[in-house]
């Protein structure tokens, strides 16, 4: 990990992001999603003020991280879906758990007090990643949508801030 460091995400990113963000659905197991969004649209989906980026010692895109609201209601300002995304290239070298921490930090530092996500159950290295990260699974919600022509159960995960009561 220490050739890898944390940056918030910039405009300039968009092509790598996009790329790791295919490469991901691409393998079958990230998302109902089967291709990436354009730039504009993900700019748009995605609270500015958590999105990091992962990159190497030569500043490449490694692996990403953002939140969307879950919800326009006011009583829901706390809680926020996240997405990570690592380059299969760099599976195994800890910049999940990096992305994931800064993204705890920020997260935490801004009031939000619940962070989740839905994860397919195949995606081991997701479940691993997260539950080391201190989320804890909520449940499976069984065949919850179909993808590539099968239903698919998505295990939820969550995070509750300890320090934001």
């Amino acid at each position: 990990m220490a050739d890898i460091t944390v940056r918030p995400m910039a405009a300039d990113d968009a092509a790598r992001v996009l790329a790791i963000y295919q490469a991901g659905l691409d393998g079958g197991h990230a998302s109902f999603e089967t291709s990436a969004p354009t730039w504009a649209a993900f700019d748009a989906a995605k609270l500015p003020a958590h999105r990091f980026v992962a990159v190497d010692g030569d500043d490449l895109v490694l692996g990403w991280i953002a939140v969307s609201p879950t919800s326009t209601r006011a009583v829901y300002a706390g809680v926020v879906e996240h997405s990570v995304y690592i380059d299969p290239a760099a599976h195994g070298r800890g910049a999940g758990r990096l992305l994931l921490d800064a993204v705890i930090a920020s997260t935490e530092a801004a009031g939000i007090w619940t962070l989740q996500s839905g994860v397919f159950p195949e995606n081991t290295a997701s479940l691993t990643l997260h539950q080391r990260a201190g989320f804890r699974i909520i449940g499976t919600r069984e065949r919850v949508g179909c993808h590539d022509g099968r239903w698919r159960d998505v295990v939820l995960l969550e995070r509750r801030s300890p320090a934001i009561t």
